[in-house]
């Protein structure tokens, strides 16, 4: 079964919703979300913040993480999550920022580094990951991930 039918039908039976928020993965997650029927059911909505404006201005991550932490960070996913289930109602938050590529990268920094989260307003998950291959690749790996790391968070 694909990772979003399997996240659509737990969210269906426990009878809770998701919000993403995204950065590299630039939308991908919330299109496979969507890409099953019935998605609106428990797909409350998905905020692409690209920019550290954005993530600000939309998702309230705070000027000091960007600042000491960067976009690229652990403590960026975790207000990013967060800030989309505050900002949508919804019961669960889910977040992706990272590196896609070929440019970005940094020394500490790599191609392929994202930073993935989940948030239910009890508690919070989040994972480092670094990812091979291309852009598309990492973006792929990033939603796959992101997927599971949400199904894991429904897991009683």
């Amino acid at each position: 079964m694909a990772l979003s039918k399997e996240v659509g039908k737990s969210l269906r039976t426990k009878g809770r919703t998701l919000a993403v928020a995204e950065s590299l993965t630039g939308g991908l997650v919330s299109s496979t979300i969507t890409d099953e029927p019935g998605a609106s059911e428990y797909f409350v909505g998905g905020v692409v913040a690209y920019s550290n404006e954005a993530k600000v201005k939309f998702l309230g991550v705070r000027k000091a993480t960007l600042r000491s932490h960067g976009a690229v960070s652990h403590q960026c996913a975790l207000e990013m999550a967060k800030g989309v289930r505050e900002a949508t109602g919804a019961d669960l938050g889910a977040a992706c920022t990272g590196i896609a590529g070929p440019t970005g990268a940094t020394a500490t920094k790599p191609v392929g580094l994202v930073y993935i989260a989940v948030d239910d307003g009890k508690h919070a998950l989040v994972e480092e990951e670094t990812f091979p291959g291309d852009r598309l690749d990492i973006k792929k790996a990033t939603t796959d991930r992101l997927l599971q790391l949400i199904l894991l968070t429904l897991e009683p």
